[in-house]
């Protein structure tokens, strides 16, 4: 089958990382992999970007997959009950919402920038080489080293989960496809109750 341009969107997801090392600023890129899903599960009620561009699960998929990483066992039934999925995605919106109150206390000037960036929102490392002063609000760095954490952290449980099961075991907790499932549904329901 011929390889569309899609098929090779894990090459951002690797270089969004990469990039992450030599300037924090460019974790802002980051934002695409929010707004992308929803803007399409939005507009089109279904979960393509999951299932077509997401570089993240293509990544996982090619280091699984074809490099054998992944010991390609069924996830446990509870990391795929509802029970867990939305709690995780609980989880993780309360974590993002804690950064973003961060971001609002360097901004107001209530609190320094920090050059950390926190991995399993439990592990801060010094990360201070990314940061190269900017003509910008301190906020704005604070901001990226925070979003920066949450995609690291989330790639991090990606791999951990390839390792573990099967490659793309990410994708049945992973908190912007349970987001955009939610649109899907709404909007069948939607559909299905006109009013």
């Amino acid at each position: 089958m011929k390889k569309k341009w899609y098929d090779y969107l894990w090459i951002f997801t690797l270089v969004y990382l990469a990039l992450g090392f030599f300037n924090i600023l460019f974790a802002w890129l980051g934002l695409l992999c929010f707004f992308i899903p929803l803007m399409i599960s939005v507009a089109t009620g279904t979960k393509s970007y999951c299932n077509r561009y997401c570089g993240r699960g293509q990544l996982l998929s090619l280091l699984g997959g074809r490099f054998g990483l992944s010991r390609k066992r069924d996830i446990p039934k509870w990391m795929k009950s509802k029970w867990f999925r939305y709690g995780f995605l609980i989880f993780f919106f309360a974590m993002f919402f804690q950064m973003l109150w961060n971001t609002y206390l360097v901004f107001a000037g209530a609190s320094d920038l920090k050059q950390v960036v926190t991995l399993l929102w439990t592990f801060k490392v010094p990360w201070q080489w990314a940061y190269h002063g900017d003509m910008l609000s301190p906020g704005v760095s604070q901001f990226a080293f925070g979003f920066y954490s949450v995609m690291l952290t989330s790639t991090i449980l990606g791999l951990i989960t390839m390792l573990l099961f099967k490659p793309r075991s990410w994708c049945v907790y992973c908190p912007m496809g349970t987001t955009t499932q939610l649109i899907c549904k709404a909007k069948q329901l939607g559909k299905n109750h006109p009013s």
